[in-house]
């Protein structure tokens, strides 16, 4: 399979993505924040020339974001129809981001139309039954109940999802090859210690001896600081350190000092 030249398929997740589309079955990617879900979806959707249609969902994601609304245009009454509606209708696929952090009521209503029927009936407007294109396909991401605003979903809603794939930080190896994808420059030495202090902070959140976890996105940031010229310890400061001083001076201490051991004063 093809991929971009900044994605990187370390684990087989687009040829899993691949055999679900193929066999009719929607898919659901776990893991925490920052590790590529998105980048995958997006990756996967364009090797298959689908058009994305996505949401992310909150506190404030409301069932008329995903069924839609009424309008009112010169006295005429119209229907403004969300993303699930026009999913289902175009046979797009549908990202359905952060699914765990849904409310109870969206799920419900979003589950009528992941069933086997795929279908549902839009009682926002006409009372119709729309029923989903042949090709309509989804995928939904969650994140661990550890993360803020997570909630255990409901065994309905996992069973709509009989494909799942884990999706955790790659080895360190894989990670450094991640990341210099998305640099001009030489920098592996320099990529590989701020990866090696990407993990050492993710296992100290971990076993909960700092309260944040740094993410690919991080590490990608601290290549790029390096890569325009930057110093790599202001860099490792900037992106790693100083984040952690949202949460007090001794924490911020313990994590500066993580990092003038590996990248020296």
């Amino acid at each position: 399979m093809q991929t971009s030249s900044t994605y990187l398929d370390w684990n087989s997740s687009l040829d899993t993505l691949n055999k679900g589309f193929d066999a009719g079955l929607f898919v659901l990617i776990i893991g925490p924040k920052g590790t590529g879900k998105t980048s995958l979806v997006r990756e996967f959707a364009a090797m298959k020339g689908a058009k994305l249609e996505s949401i992310n969902f909150s506190l404030r994601t409301r069932e008329s974001h995903l069924i839609g609304t009424k309008t009112m245009t010169d006295g005429n009454i119209g229907f403004d129809e969300g993303v699930l509606i026009k999913s289902m209708k175009d046979g797009s696929m549908l990202y359905l981001d952060e699914l765990n952090a849904a409310e109870a009521d969206v799920l419900l209503r979003l589950d009528e139309a992941l069933d086997d029927r795929r279908q549902i009936v839009l009682k926002e407007s006409t009372g119709e039954t729309i029923r989903a294109h042949p090709k309509w396909f989804v995928v939904a991401t969650i994140n661990p109940l550890t993360h803020i605003g997570t909630k255990e979903l409901p065994p309905q809603i996992l069973s709509r999802f009989p494909i799942r794939i884990r999706l955790d930080y790659p080895p360190e190896a894989t990670e450094v090859e991640i990341v210099r994808r998305y640099v001009a420059g030489n920098h592996d030495d320099k990529i590989m210690q701020g990866v090696k202090l990407a993990n050492t902070l993710r296992q100290a959140a971990a076993v909960e001896e700092l309260y944040y976890s740094p993410s690919l996105r991080e590490t990608i940031a601290f290549a790029r600081l390096v890569d325009s010229g930057m110093n790599a310890k202001q860099a490792a400061v900037i992106v790693f350190g100083n984040v952690y001083a949202q949460w007090g001076n001794v924490e911020y201490q313990k994590v500066n000092d993580i990092i003038t051991s590996m990248f020296g004063n």
